[in-house]
């Protein structure tokens, strides 16, 4: 089923495959949902996965207005997405940005939650000095995309996939999403109490870091490392990917 979901008049485009216990699937910066077609192919079968496109990205709205991006919105598109899907609880789930987010969700809605997959991500930064560093980062891909349009997209595998009509989401969610605003993230990763997998790309050498930092922090966490690949993961070894995911799933409570 493919659908958009209406908040406050940004649509968002989403889509259900399957049945049985949900998996909330979110994309990387100026991916889409396309990226986990693989992914679905291969849970769909026994879950109930849900996949979407972030404001800003694929086939969702554009908001004009800069203030129509945010974490705490992208929180609430998640939310939302779980309410539509009938979904009390989920395994939540995302790659890069989308892990940040997925990180993000838990902890605002804790009960809502039954498990984290965290795929070649990172929890923000605790120094201001680092995330002023990361955000200054953030608004140079948006300038770049202000001036230069889809032309800026950087030609990385999860992005190859997407097809975005016109840059001015990606700028924006890059001033208002991928940019940070404090150290909320990093501080609540002691609080995970849920399974946790914590899955980088042995080549993904901006990510390795962060990968062992919140292997550490979140208790009972599992740790994989993706052997031959990079920051999409699940794109370059599909096999070894899914292979983790559905292992470590197959050892969630049930109930």
């Amino acid at each position: 089923m493919m659908a958009k979901l209406d908040r406050d008049g940004v649509g968002i485009h989403y889509e259900i495959h399957g049945k049985g216990p949900t998996i909330l699937l979110s994309h990387g910066y100026s991916s889409t949902s396309r990226m986990w077609d693989g992914q679905v192919a291969a849970l769909k079968d026994r879950y109930q996965v849900i996949v979407w496109d972030m404001r800003g990205h694929g086939e969702s709205d554009y908001p004009a207005d800069q203030s129509r991006y945010s974490e705490a919105l992208t929180v609430g598109d998640m939310l939302a997405l779980l309410d539509k899907a009938g979904a009390k609880e989920a395994i939540v789930a995302g790659l890069s940005l989308g892990g940040y987010m997925s990180l993000a969700f838990h902890a605002s809605h804790p009960e809502r939650v039954r498990s984290l997959m965290l795929f070649d991500t990172g929890p923000g930064f605790k120094k201001d000095e680092a995330r002023a560093k990361w955000n200054e980062t953030a608004h140079k891909r948006a300038e770049t995309f202000d001036a230069k349009g889809l032309a800026a997209l950087n030609t990385s595998d999860e992005v190859k996939l997407t097809r975005h009509r016109d840059a001015t989401g990606l700028a924006g969610a890059a001033r208002g999403m991928l940019a940070q605003q404090n150290d909320r993230v990093i501080q609540s990763l002691d609080k995970v109490a849920v399974p946790t997998l914590v899955l980088v790309g042995a080549n993904d050498t901006n990510f390795l870091a962060a990968t062992d930092y919140m292997a550490a922090k979140i208790k009972g966490s599992t740790k994989v490392v993706i052997p031959d690949a990079g920051h999409a993961a699940n794109l370059h070894q599909p096999a070894l990917f899914n292979q983790a995911v559905e292992s470590f799933l197959a050892r969630l409570p049930t109930g």
